[in-house]
């Protein structure tokens, strides 16, 4: 009976996706991204629909220098860093984020790659963001309220050694 009911969820959110990028008008070349057609793939983690993707970032430390009589400051760029990503989702019961994270609080890294994928709301894909070398920093469970009314939420935070980007040109 549970796998039945599993099965009529997934149609039915399959129909609704379906009718909704149906009915969006086609977008321009000049028209903003929306934030919320993305999905995110990690190196065999087969479930990994998430609610939010935070931390897609890249910086360069600025190194000062002047050089003999040089009335100046000169600035170059030093160490790039990529700021660690954090995944939200609601919590289902499938361990397999939590597993990844155990490793780590047992001795056993286990590095992982993976993309953000930002879509059009056909699932066209429009830009790519891979992350390598990943690894989960925290896992965090959101706070339980007896008088709440809000999903449970899983939130994992991984550090990542390199970010690519890539658009997508059609």
């Amino acid at each position: 009976m549970r796998f039945s009911y599993k099965v009529l969820i997934v149609l039915v959110i399959l129909i609704m996706t379906s009718s909704i990028a149906a009915l969006a008008p086609e977008s321009r070349p000049h028209d903003p991204i929306g934030q919320f057609h993305f999905r995110v793939e990690i190196d065999g983690i087969t479930t990994a629909a998430f609610k939010v993707v935070e931390g897609l970032e890249s910086s360069s430390e600025v190194v000062e220098y002047r050089s003999g009589m040089d009335p100046f400051l000169r600035k170059m760029p030093g160490i790039t860093k990529y700021s660690n990503i954090i995944l939200k989702r609601g919590y289902v019961t499938n361990d397999e984020l939590w597993n990844w994270r155990k490793k780590v609080v047992e001795g056993n890294i286990e590095r992982k790659s993976g993309s953000i994928v930002i879509t059009r709301s056909n699932r066209e894909q429009i830009l790519r963001i891979d992350f390598y070398d990943a690894w989960p920093v925290r896992w965090k469970l959101s706070t339980l309220d007896s008088m709440g009314n809000e999903c449970l939420i899983e939130e994992l935070e991984i550090a990542v050694e390199k970010l690519e980007r890539y658009s997508i040109k059609k």
